[in-house]
């Protein structure tokens, strides 16, 4: 890993994001790239210009307010030792994030969330949601404040259909990267019931195709895939959840059981989502 973006929007959330990419940056020797989308009033931009500085003189003064606010952030203490570079775009959000990360070949983006209810709460619906969506790189999603992040336990959550082999291989490396477990995780409802025996042949054949250091096979009953994975999680005190998004759909695909919004557990654990 040589580079990760962390798109910024000064909240206290992607603060969070920066402490865990300036962990993560360290264990692995990577820049960061902070990313700024500047949502000024459209009549400050000259329409025919794309370049910033030929924007006029209000346009001037949000680039001084937001680089003032960029150094102070660049002071934290979790930033030490760390290679920063930052950038400021006039971009819809989403949109700019993913443009970006392929101008600069990015190999992780980490985001802040706001969500509060849950797995399907904090990546759907929004500007956090249209990046997991589009992404072709990892993307891992932080909602809380992590002193020490460190990833020893990662749960891979899916069904191991054959459209999950295309992903895997990139979650092993992931794994591999942080030397961490693999806990492979199959969620077992009573509306999408499988036979244990069914389940095990399922997840033995899915794994002889690839190289793994470390892992475990598990299959876990509970009401809904969510509530199995968060409730898995916090049984095995996973570090993070991997899981895989669809392109078109993003994580409709995944949740297609009907999902509460009043979970007694909130997904408060990183989650990275790959690309199938």
């Amino acid at each position: 890993m040589k580079k990760i973006l962390v798109p910024i929007d000064f909240s206290d959330e992607a603060k969070y994001a920066c402490k865990v990419a300036a962990s993560i940056a360290k264990k692995t020797g990577s820049e960061i790239i902070l990313l700024h989308m500047l949502d000024i009033p459209t009549d400050a931009i000259d329409p025919l210009e794309s370049d910033i500085t030929r924007g006029g003189a209000q346009t001037i003064l949000f680039m001084k307010g937001i680089h003032r606010r960029f150094e102070k952030l660049k002071k934290q203490p979790f930033f030490d030792g760390v290679k920063i570079n930052e950038n400021v775009k006039f971009h819809k959000a989403f949109e700019g994030v993913i443009e970006e990360s392929k101008n600069n070949d990015v190999d992780l983006i980490v985001m802040g969330s706001q969500g509060s209810t849950g797995l399907k709460e904090m990546l759907v619906g929004s500007n956090t949601e249209k990046v997991v969506r589009q992404s072709d790189i990892p993307v891992l999603v932080i909602k809380q404040d992590i002193e020490n992040f460190e990833i020893n336990n990662i749960i891979f959550a899916s069904d191991f259909g054959e459209g999950s082999k295309k992903s895997f291989q990139n979650v092993i490396d992931f794994a591999n990267m942080f030397k961490a477990k693999l806990h492979l995780l199959f969620i077992n409802t009573a509306r999408n019931f499988e036979p244990t025996e069914v389940t095990n042949t399922k997840l033995k054949n899915f794994v002889t195709d690839f190289e793994i250091k470390d892992f475990t096979l598990n299959t876990y009953n509970d009401y809904t895939i969510e509530e199995g994975i968060l409730n898995y999680g916090k049984k095995i005190n996973a570090d993070i959840i991997a899981i895989n998004t669809h392109g078109r759909s993003g994580l409709a695909q995944l949740f297609n059981e009907s999902i509460s919004k009043e979970l007694a557990n909130h997904a408060l654990r990183p989650v990275v989502t790959f690309k199938i």
